[in-house]
């Protein structure tokens, strides 16, 4: 099914309005030269009339008259070519930023289903086929549609048959080369989705390269490689004639228009009804006729392209977060309560791995979440992120239940910190900033001081403008955790959360944390997630997961000092060896 032509022209408005000044200057500029187009045949037949009358003068005239008009005709083109490329980039700029904005609102869900090579793809590569969409189809079809109804106006002046020739020969064209276009709409479609799903495949591998060496994978990744070109080899394979059958169709068409113009001059100069320069302005005007015809062709052609891009941008758009956000209820300052009443999770709705659990931390409190692999801890951390919603039951902070808050303003108030931290290929400001110009350099050096990170702040060359490669490079473990620590501490949340936070750090870079995590979690909420014991040392209450259910749920020492406890239990084995 075709996109309507109504939300074609809802989509250029939206993002060609703010350029219309641009736009406008550009249909003068094409409208021009299609005048000067269709005046100088004109020249040229005078031109071959009045060459037998030996008037060397009037020549003379007509030919500097061509040369001159011309010369504006080429200027008037060039320029209207700049301001096609400046609409175009702007608008496709801005829908590629609209974009990238509306995939990163939607929730995690979305994004474990979907690959970042899928979604670059459709950001640069869908988004690209629409550049000459935006700054050329409505623009180049309306001047080229009146180039065409002035050079059929035109041939009307010159007979009566030929016009009616002409004619029936121009909608014969439009037929024929719709019929092609249309048939090969589909092809295009199946080009951008296998292109999304080869690329998602490639990023996906390329970011594992070294686990696929490690554990030699590399020749299944070849094979699977070439399996997905051998696929698109028949899909490009059916574009590339369709775009051959449009361009091979359209040069038939004008052989015929050619010879039928020919055929017809022939005729009525042999008649006396036309002078030679007519005859010649007859075949002039075809090659008129023959360049709009295939301007409107080429239109079709990227708007075949176009529309499949376009189809799969608007299913994009139209895909919704599951995650709507809060009406803004605010949350209270300082340290947050953490309420979870009666609350069921999982990833999928009919398999929950969270079961029904209730709990309270109240404000300023260290609770230590212990629990297997797969006990669903990590899940709590999202879950008071709000990467996504509970099922069953309420979360609240600070007594708002998440919902009722901005996702904005919840994720300014909580901060985590993970053993996966993201470097950014920017600035060490940036990277601990978030790219907030508001937070002072004063303070980032203050904290940088107060993490212990002062001896690694000193030795960068440029300080704070130091650019940082991307995925850490050039960091140990150890000092990219310091850095995720750096940025909750200029966060300053009301409440923290550290997901197996000092589980990549050595011995020694852990005990660089340990007084700065005391004053982390000074006047705040804090939740350790841990699988070693020594990491909830400093927790108030400890929590203990065993398949999604609350196994137990107490003050440390009390838990500690109940030999029936399961955390005692832990305390005297070990948690490794417990859960072994």
């Amino acid at each position: 099914m075709q996109i309507p032509l109504q939300r074609y022209l809802t989509l250029l408005g939206v993002y060609l309005k703010p350029q219309w000044y641009k736009t406008v200057l550009m249909v003068v500029l094409l409208l021009g030269n299609i005048g000067l187009d269709l005046y100088r045949p004109q020249i040229t037949k005078t031109f071959i009339d009045t060459a037998g009358n030996g008037d060397v003068n009037n020549l003379l005239h007509l030919a500097i008259l061509f040369v001159v008009i011309a010369i504006v005709s080429q200027i008037f083109s060039m320029l209207s070519g700049y301001l096609s490329t400046v609409v175009s980039w702007t608008a496709t700029n801005t829908l590629r930023r609209d974009l990238t904005e509306h995939i990163l609102s939607l929730d995690m869900s979305y994004h474990k289903e979907h690959t970042p090579g899928e979604m670059i793809e459709r950001i640069d590569g869908d988004v690209g086929e629409l550049a000459s969409f935006f700054s050329e189809f409505l623009v180049n079809v309306f001047s080229n549609g009146l180039l065409l109804i002035g050079v059929l106006i035109l041939f009307y002046t010159i007979s009566l048959l030929v016009g009616l020739s002409m004619t029936i020969f121009v909608i014969f064209a439009f037929v024929a080369l719709t019929a092609i276009r249309r048939r090969s709409i589909s092809v295009w479609k199946q080009k951008r989705e296998m292109s999304a799903l080869f690329f998602g495949f490639l990023e996906e591998r390329l970011r594992g390269t070294e686990d696929i060496r490690a554990n030699g994978a590399t020749g299944y990744t070849m094979r699977t490689f070439f399996q997905m070109r051998r696929l698109y080899w028949p899909i490009n394979l059916r574009s590339a004639f369709a775009v051959i059958s449009l361009y091979g169709g359209s040069q038939i068409l004008f052989a015929i228009g050619t010879a039928l113009t020919l055929g017809l001059g022939g005729y009525l100069w042999s008649t006396k009804s036309i002078t030679l320069g007519t005859a010649y302005l007859l075949y002039s005007y075809m090659n008129r006729l023959n360049w709009p015809i295939q301007q409107i062709q080429s239109q079709f052609q990227d708007l075949q392209q176009a529309e499949a891009s376009m189809k799969r941008v608007e299913e994009l758009f139209n895909t919704q977060s599951a995650l709507q956000d809060g009406p803004g209820t605010p949350l209270p300052a300082g340290p947050l309560s953490v309420d979870f009443e009666g609350m069921t999770f999982g990833y999928l709705e009919d398999e929950a791995i969270l079961h029904d659990l209730t709990f309270r931390i109240p404000a300023g409190r260290v609770l230590g979440v212990l629990g297997r692999t797969g006990s669903g801890k990590t899940t709590l951390g999202r879950l008071l992120f709000r990467l996504y919603d509970a099922q069953q039951g309420t979360i609240k902070l600070g007594g708002v239940p998440v919902k009722e808050a901005t996702l904005h303003e919840l994720r300014q108030r909580v901060g985590i910190v993970t053993q996966d931290v993201q470097i950014f290929h920017a600035s060490v400001r940036d990277n601990l900033t978030f790219f907030n110009p508001d937070i002072p350099d004063e303070k980032i050096i203050q904290t940088l001081s107060r993490i212990g990170l002062s001896y690694w702040y000193e030795a960068l060359e440029e300080g704070l403008d130091t650019t940082l490669g991307s995925e850490g490079s050039g960091l140990s473990a150890g000092e990219a955790q310091l850095l995720a620590f750096t940025r909750v501490f200029l966060h300053n949340p009301g409440l923290i959360i550290l997901d197996e936070a000092s589980s990549r750090l050595d011995p020694a870079t852990e005990h660089l944390i340990e007084q700065a995590i005391d004053t982390l979690f000074t006047n705040r909420t804090a939740i350790i997630i841990a699988h070693r014991l020594a990491t909830v040392q400093r927790a108030d209450d400890i929590l203990i997961l065993e398949n999604g259910r609350i196994l137990e749920y107490g003050e440390q020492a009390a838990l500690a000092s109940q030999p029936d406890s399961r955390f005692s239990y832990l305390l005297k084995t070990g948690l490794e060896g417990a859960y072994a």
